[in-house]
């Protein structure tokens, strides 16, 4: 357990509201020894990146109260006693017959009041406030099994872009801030989860059919230990992943960090972390800044999963 904290707090300018940051010296990445104000100080120099990725986004809060060596929290629902300025948005379970209002950022102050609360990752829907039951992100988790190298997940997002090529679809690329890398895709917000999800399907079969080192083998005891997993079930309703420029609950403070298409072969994850982020942020800016300029139509990836089915493929995880 981490030592109980002997700063006083701390006031953060976060734009339109000042944010109080109370435990400011305690450890929270111990392989540097990064702390919960360089956790804070760095979700402010990648301030206009993490809204734009967060924006509108129910969100759940990973929290590490005594650090990331500690107890991990996944939590939906905002707590009683947040701001009035907090913003939230209310999403259903009906399987469970509940509600959860969660954290919905549109400034940054929602972010570092989300690291006040011991917020490390943050891990938004693929949908907006505005109708969180139809998605406007397509998500392309490349997810590598243990003996798969960083090399296969180079070629297979080459070849996932070449694809979207063929779609006249445009692909957004960023690390995982593990071993994977994640491409985004903004698409019309016509479709609900099941039919993003299908249609993920469609796309991570037709990869597969490309690329002996993919797999779609849903069962993870089933699959090639040095194959691809390319997740399409992250497109699933209530499944996330953790956004363009969220640091991950790991002691190096990796974070899932936007790139260059042209920067895919030289780029590692462990390039990216809180440290080395704010100069590349300063430089390049927010290389997801155009995300939102073009929505694509799933319409061609739904006539796929149309004559997949017609030919017999099932859903490998039809309980989804």
């Amino acid at each position: 357990m981490a030592a109980t904290s002997k700063t006083p707090a701390v006031e953060l300018d976060a734009g339109e509201h000042t944010v109080r940051l109370s435990s400011p010296d305690r450890v929270y990445f111990p392989a540097r020894g990064e702390t919960k104000l360089d956790l804070a100080r760095y979700y402010l120099a990648v301030g206009d990146g993490i809204v734009r990725a967060l924006r509108e986004r129910p969100c759940m809060m990973h929290r590490f109260p005594e650090g990331v060596a500690g107890e991990k929290v996944h939590q939906k629902r905002v707590p009683r006693g947040a701001p009035p300025w907090l913003e939230t948005v209310r999403v259903h379970f009906p399987r469970y017959g509940r509600h959860a209002d969660e954290l919905c950022v549109t400034t940054l102050a929602h972010v570092i009041w989300a690291v006040q609360m011991s917020t490390v990752e943050f891990h938004p829907w693929n949908s907006r406030r505005s109708d969180t039951e139809r998605p406007d992100e397509w998500r392309i988790d490349l997810d590598p099994m243990p003996d798969c190298g960083y090399a296969t997940v180079r070629r297979v997002a080459h070849l996932a872009r070449e694809l979207l090529d063929e779609l006249g679809v445009t692909g957004w690329p960023k690390t995982s801030g593990g071993r994977g890398l994640h491409i985004y895709v903004r698409i019309a917000p016509d479709w609900e989860f099941g039919e993003v999800r299908r249609a993920a399907l469609a796309f991570a079969r037709e990869l597969e059919r490309r690329s002996a080192e993919v797999t779609t083998t849903w069962w993870r005891k089933d699959r090639d230990p040095s194959a691809l997993f390319v997740d399409y079930n992250q497109n699933a309703r209530d499944h996330t992943i953790a956004s363009a420029y969220s640091v991950r609950g790991v002691p190096e403070a990796t974070v899932s960090a936007p790139l260059a298409w042209d920067e895919i072969d030289e780029a590692a994850p462990r390039d990216f972390t809180i440290a080395t982020m704010p100069g590349r942020f300063a430089k390049l800016g927010d290389l997801h800044a155009g995300i939102d300029e073009d929505a694509f139509s799933l319409a061609p990836l739904l006539e796929w999963a149309e004559r997949d089915e017609r030919e017999g493929a099932a859903d490998p995880d039809p309980g989804a």
